[in-house]
């Protein structure tokens, strides 16, 4: 027997209006059983949005206060010392563990290449001014 609801498919409407509620809401807030210092609050906030806010449970949310900590301590660790090494290897295995890696939230570098290319296309191209195009200002 599943204990856990059946999740809404991603194409359905029902998960659009989901995902519009949940992207007005603030950043989930760490259980209070788990400390995020202010300092790498900033970090906790990125981290907890780069998922859906129903996928969070507090295992994950402890992991996720784990990894807030290292990136705010990757922060002062000097580039290139051994705590800065120890520190990212951290931050990449809670990375994964959470699954807010770039393939777990973006996918395969394969899968993003056109879109990249796509992008750098269009910020080149200045060829026709009858052809409207969307400026950054």
């Amino acid at each position: 027997m599943k204990l856990t609801p059946k999740r809404k498919r991603s194409d359905s409407a029902a998960a659009a209006i989901a995902a519009t509620q949940a992207a007005a809401l603030p950043p989930l807030e760490p259980p209070a059983h788990v400390l995020v210092p202010p300092e790498a609050r900033p970090f906790w906030d990125a981290i907890v949005q780069a998922r859906p806010r129903d996928t969070w449970n507090p295992v994950d949310m402890a992991s996720a206060a784990n990894l807030a900590r290292v990136q705010c301590a990757l922060e002062a660790a000097p580039v290139g010392s051994d705590d800065h090494i120890k520190l990212t290897r951290l931050a990449l295995a809670l990375t994964r563990a959470i699954a807010v890696n770039t393939v777990a939230t973006v996918g395969r570098s394969a899968d993003i290449a056109k879109g990249a290319e796509l992008e750098r296309h269009a910020r080149q191209d200045d060829a026709d001014d009858l052809i409207p195009r969307l400026r950054a200002v």
